[in-house]
């Protein structure tokens, strides 16, 4: 869905429709931030649209370098803290919730790299073929293990969790993630967010279950207590 501005724009488009409908399978506090995710992808396609736009045009400079550290905000800053933080808020099992938030400080470590990087460093989008390649300065020899952080910080936390299904989004990542690497390697960044419209409906289909089991649960409780009361 990067691989032009309309297809970017339609892209946010749909997957903004798709977190709508994910919000209202929500039924407690500590899933909001996970059923919020596919608006922080609908979000970033929107801005590589703006991306698509301004970069052919350089009367838009400030445009530009507003949508281009916008992205790369969500893209290298926020999955890393986002995805460990929304799983450890729904976790219920002590154990695992330890081992999930040695991942978010992990997740926090690489942002804040990333977030110097930005900071200190230049960043230049340039459209190449049918995608965005953003050419920064950032140190060569970080860039391996930035990213092997970076994949650390997001990928097991959902292998981790004992919500049911979160391992399906876990592959998926993984699976977006080796597809890009191998055929779209300089487009990492760009090319990654295809796969956001399929991770978007696994959330749904996570919260949509976790939603059946609540009322189910509630049920069983509700006729314990009854059978309880007659007895």
């Amino acid at each position: 869905m990067c691989f032009s501005a309309e297809a970017s724009f339609a892209g946010g488009a749909i997957i903004s429709a798709i977190g709508v409908v994910v919000v209202t399978k929500v039924h407690k506090p500590s899933q909001i931030l996970f059923a919020c995710i596919p608006f922080f992808f609908g979000l970033q396609q929107y801005t590589e649209g703006i991306l698509w736009l301004t970069i052919p045009n350089p009367g838009h400079g400030d445009l530009l370098k507003f949508s281009t550290y916008l992205f790369l905000i969500m893209a290298d800053i926020l999955w890393p803290v986002l995805i460990p933080l929304s799983v450890l808020l729904m976790e219920a099992n002590e154990k695992k919730r330890k081992i999930i938030r040695l991942l978010l400080f992990t997740g926090l470590s690489v942002s804040a790299y990333y977030g110097y990087c930005l900071i200190t460093h230049h960043v230049r989008p340039e459209i190449s073929g049918f995608h965005i390649q953003y050419n920064s300065d950032f140190p060569d020899a970080m860039e391996y293990i930035s990213f092997a952080v970076y994949l650390i910080a997001t990928i097991p936390p959902l292998f981790v969790s004992s919500i049911k299904r979160t391992h399906f989004m876990g592959w998926l990542m993984l699976f977006s993630c080796a597809i890009t690497a191998v055929f779209f390697t300089q487009f990492l960044t760009s090319v990654w967010c295809f796969f956001a419209a399929l991770i978007s409906a696994v959330i749904f289909w996570i919260l949509n279950d976790s939603k059946r089991k609540f009322k189910f649960d509630k049920l069983q409780l509700l006729k314990a207590s009854l059978m309880d009361s007659l007895k």
